[in-house]
């Protein structure tokens, strides 16, 4: 679909009778078709707060919504963007593959008819803007307490980026991606408001539609654009088994599990705060993740050149049980991908022994190890 031919099903996707710009926000009506009505399977369970207990036990491979913790916070009563422009107009932040002050972005915010809109997503933010944060007395914000130890903490210094301010327009967002190194997120909206859609990931479960990797998941294939992605894909995925949706709203934070793919969209200009933490439920699946793809590690220093034994000797100081804990698990899993391996080894010695032959279903023998 051509360039120009996208964006004018894009705007007139609800009802060409209908306006696309009302009230400060460009084409809010052209998204209400994929963002509302939202299937009652597929609704993001809304929950005033948890505790650390319950989420801990019931929740760590649950998307969901809190209505109530972020509203506590001093950026959520602080932070519009007339405030921020006051405070930080000259300060340069990271806006995907370019820094502008965040004078220039908010004019290009309020001035653009983008069909995919440049989202100011700064992984520096809390050292360029000088914020006592965490459990600092005077602190802008803070984890939900209900999110718990976060393993990753051990690192210290050496922890991979791991917190980010996210600032962008209506229909600016991000394509359908995980989060890196298996971890797990919050995120929390400032102002605004954020519509999700949600996966989760199991060995039998194919990529969201729309969406291709490559063997090793290293590399993901969807659509340029939000907006394709929407008019060609949202109808089918909607009806996909472990389809999750919903709108996370000003002062509400979205828990985003370990290993779900997850595609959003600004529903109106937003200001936002993520994070990315380790649970000790999805422990094992970050240690995996670092030992096994260590090609796909990502925001690590270059000091850093071994992330997982780094990981390893910070968690023996610090977390030995909760380690001893994953590390069993770990010796479990591969004990089973060895006993398959084992039995798949052996029917094909039988099959051959019976002048049947065999294969595998990966290509021919040279294709190298199953992964």
């Amino acid at each position: 679909m051509s360039s120009f031919n996208l964006y004018m099903a894009w705007n007139m996707a609800l009802d060409v009778s209908q306006p696309t710009k009302t009230a400060g926000l460009p084409n809010f009506f052209a998204l209400l078709p994929y963002t509302s009505n939202i299937p009652s399977r597929n609704a993001i369970p809304r929950l005033s707060d948890l505790s650390a207990s319950e989420f801990a036990n019931d929740w760590t491979n649950k998307p969901f919504i809190l209505t109530a913790p972020v509203r506590e916070w001093p950026a959520f009563r602080k932070w519009s963007t007339e405030n921020l422009l006051r405070q930080y107009g000259q300060i340069e932040f990271r806006a995907e593959a370019v820094d502008w002050q965040l004078k220039t972005y908010v004019d290009y915010m309020n001035d653009n008819e983008d069909e995919s809109p440049l989202y100011l997503f700064d992984h520096s933010f809390v050292e360029k803007m000088n914020l006592p944060v965490g459990q600092d007395s005077k602190a802008e914000y803070w984890t939900p307490q209900c999110f718990g130890k976060d393993l990753f903490a051990a690192l210290g210094s050496q922890r991979p980026d791991s917190r980010w301010l996210i600032i962008g327009p209506t229909r600016s967002g991000s394509t359908f991606h995980k989060d890196p190194n298996a971890t797990s997120a919050w995120n929390a909206v400032l102002r605004g408001s954020k519509y999700w859609i949600m996966f989760p990931t199991s060995a039998a479960d194919p990529p969201p539609p729309g969406v291709f990797v490559s063997e090793d998941q290293s590399e993901v294939t969807s659509p340029l654009s939000i907006a394709e992605w929407l008019l060609g894909f949202h109808v089918e995925a909607r009806r996909t088994l472990g389809c999750m949706e919903g709108v996370c709203n000003e002062g509400e934070v979205l828990h985003v599990p370990s290993g779900w793919w997850h595609l959003v969209v600004n529903l109106s200009p937003s200001i936002a705060v993520t994070q990315n933490f380790v649970p000790g439920a999805h422990l094992v699946n970050v240690l995996a993740f670092l030992k096994n793809k260590p090609d796909q590690v990502s925001g690590f220093r270059s000091t850093v050149s071994n992330p997982y034994e780094t990981f390893l000797e910070k968690m023996k100081e610090l977390h030995p049980v909760f380690l001893e804990e994953a590390l069993a698990e770990m010796g479990k899993s591969d004990q089973r991908k060895k006993r398959k391996w084992d039995q798949l080894v052996r029917g094909n010695e039988e099959s051959e022994s019976d002048g049947i032959g065999f294969s595998f279903g990966f290509g021919d023998e040279h294709d190298g190890d199953i992964p």
